[in-house]
């Protein structure tokens, strides 16, 4: 009894209830699996692709960098960078870099498309890739570093060791160091990529897949998609297989706030803000309580100091430009027979050509903006130069300069006082001759609220 007791237990304890709690674990961990699986319950993968195209600044890093974590969010197989740059700042760049780098999921960089460039900060950004491809017709390199100083942008190759040449020195080197990190961390040529930045050497994809800068050449998106496939690439160290067939692709477009600052960053567009901002500050001054100009010229200066932050702005043409306005408000107050308007012109366009130091040729401002503003700016100094000298020269209508030469009736005889009806007043009125009531007379001299008056006839 004894043991019929102990064995009963055991039955009822383990042997029913051990194979259904098992069962019910297996299908619960099996059902997480699917769950969490997107393509194990027919769930396509996604590949997210955004596209920086032009210059490298913050508005571009905080754009790949937000849909970056976006992307991460979404559990997606990849994250395409469609790339297309002359370069950039080197801030931003870094950003950029560091984030691919530590990047959660992998990143494939593309110069694309055809007749694209991955030049300068460019180079770094595609090297920095777990996977770095390019189209067809497409270059990279150049990435030669130049510093940035607060008169313009100092050192080069030709310029003594100074002190700036100590400092450009410094920046090379730290470039160097930099790139070959780079490409050692993914495996891809760093001989290659110090003669970039040593030498700005800049090859075609052809040659960047023979030497070993990229991966593979591919004519378009799907052609990548089908080419990554099954590649192996190491995240965060840790080895993934990527999945990229029949993936599907979510192509990203800049928001509205990005492509605003975008546009306002372009060096041509931030010089006419500023111009803008003159002209608006000036009308301001010069018709106290206009309101409109004043907010206008505010606001667009706002908008040009934003994007001169980062631009390589030479004071020097900046002051030129301040030389020129000035010389143009000159000529409203001095007579100077169109002098200072021609010098104004002369000093708008050097300081807009120096605004920009042209070792950036991708940042300078376009001769197609330079002179139509100069010449707009010299158009209207010049119109109010011309309103402002006729005005001068009116005839007076109001006070005592405006009663000479006007025409007026007698309402009594002259002889040598009387009376005439002028602008809606009796005046009294002197004259050498005789003038009979109701004749014409014209006003030929004021005393002491007196008109002196003479006779013209019928």
């Amino acid at each position: 009894m004894d043991r019929e007791h102990l064995i009963e237990p055991i039955k009822i304890k383990v042997v029913k209830p051990i194979p259904i709690g098992a069962r019910s674990r297996i299908l619960l961990l099996v059902f997480l699996l699917l769950l969490g699986n997107r393509s194990a319950i027919g769930g396509p993968e996604e590949a997210w692709v955004i596209a920086i195209d032009g210059i490298i600044n913050p508005v571009m890093a905080n754009f790949m960098i937000e849909n970056l974590e976006r992307a991460e969010e979404a559990a997606a197989t990849c994250f395409i960078i469609t790339l297309d740059t002359p370069g950039g700042l080197d801030t931003s760049m870094r950003e950029m870099v560091k984030e691919i780098l530590s990047a959660p999921l992998p990143v494939i960089v593309y110069v694309y498309p055809k007749g694209s460039r991955a030049a300068s900060a460019g180079v770094w950004i595609t090297l920095a890739s777990h996977v770095a491809a390019m189209a067809p017709g497409t270059n990279i390199g150049a990435a030669h570093p130049v510093m940035m100083s607060p008169g313009g942008i100092g050192g080069g190759e030709e310029e003594e060791k100074g002190s700036s040449g100590a400092m450009e020195e410094k920046i090379l080197n730290d470039a160097v160091a930099y790139i070959k990190a780079v490409a050692e961390e993914r495996g891809r040529n760093a001989e290659w990529a110090e003669r970039a930045v040593r030498e700005s050497v800049s090859i075609t994809a052809e040659e960047a897949l023979e030497l070993g800068v990229i991966d593979l050449i591919c004519s378009d998106i799907p052609e990548l998609l089908g080419k990554i496939d099954g590649r192996e690439v190491v995240v965060n160290g840790k080895e993934r297989i990527l999945r990229t067939a029949g993936a599907r692709l979510v192509e990203v477009e800049m928001p509205l706030r990005y492509r605003f600052l975008k546009t306002i960053s372009n060096p041509s567009i931030a010089y006419i803000l500023m111009m803008v901002g003159f002209f608006g500050i000036y009308f301001e001054l010069s018709n106290p309580g206009s309101i409109l100009p004043g907010v206008v010229g505010a606001i667009s200066l706002v908008l040009a100091f934003y994007s001169f932050h980062w631009l390589p702005i030479n004071y020097a043409g900046l002051a030129l430009i301040i030389l020129a306005i000035i010389l143009f408000i000159a000529e409203i107050k001095i007579t100077s027979f169109g002098l200072l308007t021609v010098g104004g012109i002369i000093s708008m366009v050097l300081g807009s050509l120096m605004l920009i130091d042209p070792r950036f040729p991708y940042l300078k401002i376009s001769w197609t903006v330079i002179f139509p503003v100069a010449l707009a700016t010299a158009a209207l100094f010049a119109l109010t130069v011309g309103l402002a000298v006729k005005a001068h020269r009116r005839k007076p209508v109001t006070g005592k300069e405006g009663l000479i030469g006007e025409v007026a009736t007698a309402e009594t005889d002259i002889d040598p006082t009387g009376n005439v009806f002028i602008h809606g007043e009796l005046w009294t009125a002197i004259s050498e001759k005789k003038i009979e009531r109701g004749k014409r007379v014209r006003v030929i001299g004021y005393d002491h609220m007196t008109l002196k008056v003479e006779e013209i006839g019928d």
